[in-house]
């Protein structure tokens, strides 16, 4: 039997449990520097039961003190793998969802990953500069090539019919925000501040709200300042985003008041454009064949020979009418029922030969109407124009909506079909189905991974990047960088990389997440770098000049570019918002226009304009900084 004197109290133990109990405590106690004096005097066991539990909650206490280190330096030694990657999941984490609340019905999405990083920056939540710089500039890279895989296919194409003038449009948006930067440069801001002119830049993207472009001249600094002295750019962009993002909406509504367009007659208007198109109308007719060259040719023969669209739901021949196939044989004396585009009806009658009044007319059977999301993964669909497919007057089915990598696209008759696209297709469901049989619709042939095409692609706009271009009157030679020279080939190969044998379609959702992962790496480490002197910049410096100059420079363009639209060019005013949202690549007022507007002219405008727009958002930024700031 044992006594301890504890705290002025005697323990004795009777149970060797507590006695060894006892003596953990009184080790670990003396190693904490606390004096116990041993003695012997005798207690109950009740007693002994209560003060050694109580010194054994103590001492689990302490002893969890001494084990929690583990935990502070996760957050401390900055050095290890465990606390970088730490440090980006909260960032990342925080920033998404505090990115998915809304006020007055906008969001900021991923955005609010900078500001997250900026917090995390300012309170020394941080990680090596180099490691930063590398998640980066990777991040940049994953980004922008994926973005130049989404848009190259339709990049070249935007430039067609009212294309051309649309793409005027946003070009002059773009030069009138750079040039509206650089007069609230001269007006508000000392000249001879080296960084002055860098920090507008960052304004500026903040201001159309482009992170691309953003991370464009963030990559460019580093050719034009030393390391130790490069501004964070990112600070201004911080400041100019959340205005952006509302003053982009509010000059849209303000353009209509300046134009006097009522939405319910610019609405009208494309519905009577859309009713007064020859190739949208259905035309039916009975002809019997005439044409003694088609005899024995099958219906796929004559259709290629005629080169126009049409399809054959009835025929009568030797006295039975029965539904032909692509191989059936036609001849001399048989009567068909022709369904084509109106505008194609006399090449067709002149070919085949004349419209009959036919006896046996059968009205065909009612079928369900349903509605299907088709994917293009047939090759021989592979360029062809939506409108020479005349889905509505040949098949009776209409294409509503085409999705590319995740952005809806207005079905217009122009429109390409390019692998991997999908179409959201509304008919009778036998009609329905002949269009997924015309278009592949194999979705397996689209799950694998082309993962190698991507990283060959990375690596040639790497290279591509890197190459110095001697430019006049420039102290040091161009170069693309680690976001131009990515996006160009991205852009390249996606348009042409078949001809090549690289199969260059990813799924909606691998683009998706490629590009968001590179999206917040780039966006959190910017932040982070930028967060230790965010304060100084926005409250002790120009934060307010950054914030009225950004919006400044959101509105003005707009209004000039918008009003001239629509008055001067005559663009419908759904059309004149869509455009607007895609030359600042701003998806929010995308969904505003689309909830005043129930016809598809505002994605029109923005599927137009956003593939030249991304590119010149990015390129313009690399020669800001290198011609400018240099």
């Amino acid at each position: 039997m044992k006594s301890f004197q504890l705290n002025g109290h005697e323990i004795t133990c009777k149970d060797n449990l507590f006695s060894r109990y006892c003596e953990i405590i009184r080790h670990k106690f003396i190693f904490k520097r606390k004096k116990f004096i041993i003695s012997t005097f005798q207690l109950d066991f009740d007693s002994q039961k209560l003060l050694v539990g109580k010194f054994l909650s103590n001492f689990a206490h302490n002893f969890n003190i001494i084990k929690m280190d583990w935990f502070i330096n996760l957050f401390s030694e900055t050095d290890s793998v465990a606390h970088i990657v730490l440090l980006y999941a909260i960032v990342i984490a925080i920033g998404v969802y505090l990115g998915k609340i809304k006020v007055f019905g906008i969001s900021l999405g991923v955005t609010f990953v900078l500001f997250a990083g900026i917090v995390a920056g300012h309170i020394h939540f941080t990680a090596p500069t180099t490691i930063l710089n590398f998640c980066q500039d990777f991040g940049l890279i994953l980004f922008v090539f994926m973005i130049g895989l989404q848009v190259g296919p339709g990049f070249f194409e935007s430039f067609k019919k009212d294309g051309i003038t649309l793409n005027g449009l946003a070009i002059a948006v773009i030069m009138l925000n750079i040039a509206v930067m650089f007069a609230c440069y001269f007006i508000f801001f000392d000249t001879s501040d080296k960084h002055a002119l860098p920090m507008m830049i960052g304004t500026l993207y903040g201001a159309v709200t482009n992170t691309p472009g953003l991370g464009a001249a963030t990559e460019a600094l580093g050719s034009v300042f030393d390391e130790g002295n490069i501004p964070q750019i990112a600070s201004g962009y911080a400041c100019a985003y959340p205005l952006g993002v509302t003053g982009i909406i509010l000059a849209t509504i303000a353009v209509r008041f300046l134009t006097r367009s009522r939405l319910d007659d610019e609405e009208k208007k494309l519905s009577a454009e859309d009713a007064e198109n020859p190739h949208a109308k259905p035309h039916i007719m009975h002809l019997r064949v005439t044409n003694s060259y088609l005899a024995g040719r099958t219906l796929m023969q004559i259709a290629e020979f005629l080169n126009r669209d049409f399809v054959c739901s009835r025929y009568l021949h030797d006295g039975q009418v029965s539904i032909p196939n692509r191989n059936t044989i036609f001849d001399v004396d048989d009567e068909l029922l022709i369904v084509c585009a109106e505008a194609d009806a006399e090449p067709i009658k002149a070919f085949i030969g004349p419209e009959i009044e036919a006896a046996w007319n059968v009205e065909l059977e009612k079928q369900p109407m349903v509605s299907r999301r088709i994917v293009v993964t047939n090759p021989r669909m592979n360029g062809k124009t939506l409108g020479k497919m005349h889905f509505s007057s040949l098949y009776g089915v209409n294409v509503t909506r085409i999705t590319r990598h995740g952005i809806d696209l207005f079905a217009g008759r122009n429109h390409h079909f390019h692998i991997g696209d999908r179409i959201l297709v509304v008919g009778p469901e036998d009609n329905v189905n002949r269009i997924a049989d015309l278009m592949g619709n194999s979705v397996k042939r689209l799950n694998a991974p082309n993962i190698a095409t991507i990283f060959i692609g990375i690596m040639l706009g790497i290279v591509f990047g890197c190459m110095p271009i001697a430019i006049p009157g420039m102290p040091i030679p161009m170069k693309l960088g680690l976001a131009g020279g990515p996006l160009i080939i991205a852009i390249l190969i996606g348009r042409y990389g078949y001809r090549i044998k690289l199969v260059t379609y990813t799924t909606t959702s691998a683009n998706m997440m490629l590009r968001e992962i590179g999206l917040v790496l780039f966006l959190s480490s910017v932040g982070i770098k930028a967060g230790a002197g965010f304060w100084d910049t926005v409250i002790s410096g120009d934060g307010l000049k950054y914030v009225y100059t950004g919006f400044l420079i959101t509105v003005i363009p707009i209004l000039i570019v918008g009003t001239i639209a629509k008055l001067v060019y005559k663009f419908n005013y759904f059309m004149v918002m869509g455009m607007i949202a895609g030359s600042y690549t701003d998806p929010p007022a995308l969904a505003y226009a689309n909830q005043v507007c129930s016809l598809e002219a505002p994605g029109v405008g923005y599927s137009t304009v956003y593939p030249l727009t991304m590119f010149l958002r990015i390129l313009t930024a690399q020669i800001l900084i290198l011609f400018c700031c240099g």
